[in-house]
């Protein structure tokens, strides 16, 4: 790491610890921007990257002025601690190698949302968040610029990386700080929708229109095919807001398409990513080929994982570094580390944070639960849920995405608690039924994409309005 670095680190971590929330927030978010995960120092024999030490600085924070308590964990949280800590025990269980890279994953990914868990505590908080962002995002959206005209990074000049340039093309696939060019890409597609939902306010419609072409940019600076997909769906799920009280029939309707569409293709239907790349770029056949081998050898993985480099038959290539097969599959690399069981446990989290976005939806739509700009941005935040959970299936996050997905992950908490905080809907009232997504038939804000009604928490036992 270089003396600037350094000095920047610095600065920015007395800011997470010492600064006000809103400050604090914005330092974790810069460091997250600005450093790569190769820009490291070596303290008491561990490797410790730049955003470790934001994230030991942002729980000392959160925890220390009680912004976050262990104690007040929702669904979310739980299904978060479960699916790390299950994961890495299985690893440690039957692994004899990488104890200390995969305990630095667990717990990197413990202290990065539980800190922004605790800086992230209402929807107004989220909203502020958004705002600031587009002033961070300016200036690391010009410097990848420069990387994408002049095919030099900036952000090398710092250690942020080897000067390796990626070409689809003509074009650079930029990476600005990130180490692959789908991961810059991402960054911009899942905030995307989020940006669409803030647009929805008179007050923010220039802030959230700068947001929108800075994500725009950004996807199209990767120069990447999966940024794109990721993309077109998050912007998908927002055609369908017409249609939220007929998401039962849609949701059966896109099982029954994608059902359709394989045996049209008379091919596994996990060889339509190979389709869809024809016409988005990238190596769709990689992927589903990979979904392939890992069927064909679920007996070695399924019960709880196995070594990485067991993988390196299941192509005439491999990675470099690890000498492996490349994992380009979210829920798969959980599957190889620990198991189905990780996968059921990622799912689990997936579908608690839907229920608890269904929740915040309904306590809007009755209308005790705040505004109908609101009801957008959570409905920006299912879009961009449901966006990680598609791009998943074409790529393993690494580097500081995960931090990206965290942040969003705790708005979710922050913004669903907010909404039906200190209020609870009545689960049965006469003439009201429940239907199969947990929504209630026959009220005027029962049912929406996330499926079910307002609680005290993530699941909270519904009850009878306050006041």
């Amino acid at each position: 790491m270089s003396p600037l670095s350094a000095c920047s680190l610095f600065v920015l971590a007395v800011m997470v610890l010492m600064a006000s929330r809103r400050l604090a927030l914005l330092g974790m978010l810069a460091g997250v921007l600005y450093f790569s995960e190769t820009q490291s120092l070596q303290l008491a024999g561990l490797n410790m990257y730049a955003l470790r030490f934001l994230e030991v600085a942002g729980f000392v924070r959160v925890i220390g002025r009680r912004e976050f308590r262990l104690g007040k964990l929702n669904r979310i949280d739980r299904a978060f601690l479960l699916l790390y800590g299950y994961t890495t025990l299985v690893f440690l269980l039957r692994s004899t190698g990488h104890y200390a890279y995969q305990i630095g994953c667990a717990v990197d990914a413990c202290l990065c949302y539980f800190t922004f868990r605790g800086l992230l505590q209402t929807g107004e908080h989220f909203r502020t968040f958004l705002r600031d962002f587009v002033v961070l995002l300016v200036p690391f959206v010009a410097l990848v610029l420069v990387e994408a005209l002049s095919a030099h990074n900036v952000f090398w000049s710092t250690g942020a990386g080897p000067e390796e340039i990626w070409y689809r093309g003509s074009r650079v696939r930029c990476r600005g700080s990130f180490e692959f060019a789908g991961c810059l890409g991402t960054l911009g597609a899942s905030f995307l929708p989020l940006y669409i939902g803030l647009g929805f306010a008179r007050t923010d419609r220039r802030l959230a229109a700068a947001g929108i072409g800075l994500c725009a940019l950004i996807i199209w600076e990767s120069n990447s095919g999966g940024p794109v997909s990721t993309a077109a769906f998050a912007l998908a799920a927002w055609l369908f807001w017409p249609l939220r009280m007929r998401m039962k029939w849609v949701r059966r309707g896109l099982v029954g398409a994608v059902l359709a569409a394989g045996l049209l293709m008379q091919a596994p239907l996990w060889y339509l990513s190979a389709r869809v790349s024809a016409f988005s770029g990238g190596t769709g056949w990689h992927r589903s080929y990979l979904l392939d081998k890992a069927f064909q050898n679920l007996g070695e993985w399924g019960l709880a994982g196995m070594p990485l480099s067991a993988t390196s038959d299941w192509f005439p290539y491999v990675l470099a570094e690890t000498g492996a097969a490349d994992i380009t599959n979210e829920f798969l690399s959980f599957g190889v580390a620990a198991g189905v069981p990780a996968i059921a446990l990622l799912i689990l989290l997936l579908t608690r944070a839907f229920s608890a976005l269904g929740k915040a939806q309904a306590a809007v739509r009755f209308g005790i639960g705040g505004s109908l700009e609101s009801g957008l941005l959570i409905w920006g935040l299912g879009a961009m849920l449901a966006a990680h959970a598609v791009n998943w299936l074409g790529v393993s996050y690494f580097d500081q995405i995960h931090a990206i997905f965290f942040v969003q992950l705790a708005a979710i908490s922050a913004v669903a608690a907010s909404c039906w905080e200190g209020t609870e809907i009545v689960a049965a009232q006469p003439g009201l039924a429940h239907d199969d997504a947990g929504g209630i038939e026959g009220a005027p804000a029962g049912q929406d994409l996330f499926g079910g009604v307002a609680g005290t928490e993530c699941g909270g036992v519904p009850g009878r309005p306050h006041g």
